[in-house]
């Protein structure tokens, strides 16, 4: 397995000593609700946690919230609320979105306020070992220059920094890109007693101290690309600076969501809530979309590329169904397809190998689809079942469970019987050699399967205008019809 370093800038051979995988990844600042960057960055590393486990790795994932920031006090203050109370009503919200998802749940979810003491006791060692300095009145801040490979992960020099990048406003600070490890009280902000005075933690000190808690040996690190620097420059240069040794072995970085070429942010005001998106759009839909680009790239969102993504689903999904039933009908005999599916199986674990190339293992579910397809009633039910469990479990791998969608049963109403009757009429004047009921079925689902039933007997006596105005008319009801070897069947969409 090779996996793209950010501070290598390269793919680098991925191995761990004992079989085990130590990963962090950063969570949101719950301050407002998640957005479909949000998404992707939890589907990405779902994904490579999911794989991961397919290579037997024990994996224990964690994931920030980071629940006290400029930006949580700021709209709580907008609110009328506590800190707290808008930081525990945006967690149940992206944990709420995460579960639609279908994120698997993190191995633990440190929250920033339950840990200050940790941050502290950061602070002071690096304090003790010269690489922070306390400003009066300020806070406390680490020294770039006590860290040489300051810029590493970022691969930029201090002065590229500074022409880059947004300080905090400090003019008593020894260096532009200092960097707050504590900040001093304002009025009416949360705080928390130290040796420096009443205060909270700078953003960056969390994730050092929570990774080193809850992670035995850190083996990747990730998130989003907007956080290589400052803050995982950051991250990295306080705990190496404190400790004397590599911070993370991998860093790995997701690329942005774009809308008309734009990043898509909050700040930008181009954002698209991930629950605004789930009530027009299937959320296997919306990781299937995210899928269809390889995760260090960026994504260009339309709403057309989600329609798109909804219809590779449904074929996905159709291609389990039918294999389903072909295994319920039986076959002993056939051309057998094992050696081909485990070569298909072979090419997808090569994807995904690769860097986790999720654009190519997709191109090789859908290989493996068509080839399921071609062969549901060629080869021996041994076979079919085998390259059906294959099929799931890669599916699996990149979150799909390809369930029926459920469709919102909905009543057609009178344009139904409406329909049927002109279908008759038509049938009459072209031929009476088809026979016809003198009353119509009851129900809607009689009425379609007596539809479905006349454009077999249509088509066998050369009447396609009807039999093509059938399967239309019932297509604009929400009721496609599928050929299939074992005759023609219905369902509702």
């Amino acid at each position: 397995m090779r996996i793209f370093n950010t501070l290598s800038g390269d793919k680098e051979d991925f191995t761990t000593p004992d079989g085990k995988v130590g990963m962090y990844v950063c969570g949101p600042t719950v301050y407002d609700m998640p957005h479909l960057g949000h998404a992707r960055v939890e589907i990405v590393f779902d994904i490579v946690r999911r794989w991961l486990e397919y290579r037997h790795f024990d994996v224990t994932y964690v994931q920030n919230i980071t629940d006290v920031d400029d930006k949580i006090i700021r709209r709580a203050g907008e609110q009328g609320i506590s800190e707290k109370e808008l930081a525990e009503k945006y967690t149940k919200v992206f944990f709420a979105d995460c579960k639609k998802l279908g994120v698997k749940p993190s191995t633990s979810y440190p929250r920033a306020t339950e840990h200050i003491p940790g941050m502290i006791a950061l602070v002071q060692k690096l304090l003790e070992n010269g690489h922070a300095y306390v400003v009066e009145d300020a806070g406390v801040y680490y020294d770039i220059s006590k860290f040489a490979e300051y810029g590493k992960l970022s691969h930029q020099s201090t002065e590229q920094l500074k022409a880059g990048a947004r300080v905090e406003v400090e003019e008593r600070k020894r260096n532009p890109l200092d960097f707050a490890l504590w900040k001093s009280a304002k009025p009416d902000e949360p705080s928390w007693d130290s040796p420096w005075g009443k205060g909270r933690p700078g953003w960056h000190i969390e994730c050092s101290v929570m990774s080193a808690k809850y992670v035995e040996r850190l083996d990747i690190h990730g998130g989003g690309r907007d956080l290589i620097f400052p803050h995982h420059e950051n991250e990295m240069a306080q705990s190496e600076g404190a400790y004397g040794k590599q911070f993370a072995r991998f860093w790995m970085h997701n690329g942005f969501i774009n809308v008309n070429s734009e990043k898509m942010s909050k700040s930008l005001g181009n954002f698209k809530t991930i629950r605004a998106v789930l009530k027009g759009h299937e959320a296997e839909a919306v990781r299937l979309f995210m899928l269809s680009t390889h995760y260090r790239g960026p994504i260009d969102f339309t709403p057309e590329q989600l329609d798109q993504a909804a219809s590779s689903l449904e074929g996905l999904r159709r291609t389990k169904e039918l294999a389903e039933e072909a295994l319920a009908r039986g076959r002993t005999e056939g051309e057998p397809i094992k050696k081909r599916v485990k070569e298909v199986v072979k090419k997808f674990e090569e994807a995904m190998d690769d860097d986790f190339t999720t654009p190519n293992a997709l191109a090789v579910l859908y290989e493996l689809s068509s080839l399921i397809n071609e062969n549901l009633d060629k080869t021996p039910a041994k076979d079919l079942a085998y390259a059906l469990s294959k099929y799931k479990k890669l599916a699996g791998v990149l979150g799909l469970k390809l369930k029926p969608k459920k469709v919102k049963a909905r009543r057609i109403g009178p344009q139904l019987p409406a329909f049927v009757n002109e279908v008759h009429g038509k049938i009459r004047a072209a031929t009476n050699e088809i026979p016809l009921p003198s009353d119509l079925p009851k129900g809607e689902d009689d009425l379609i399967t007596h539809l479905v039933d006349l454009r077999g007997e249509v088509r066998k006596k050369g009447l396609y205008a009807i039999s093509d105005e059938i399967r239309a008319k019932l297509g604009g009801m929400g009721v496609v019809i599928e050929d299939t070897a074992q005759g023609a069947k219905w369902r509702r969409y």
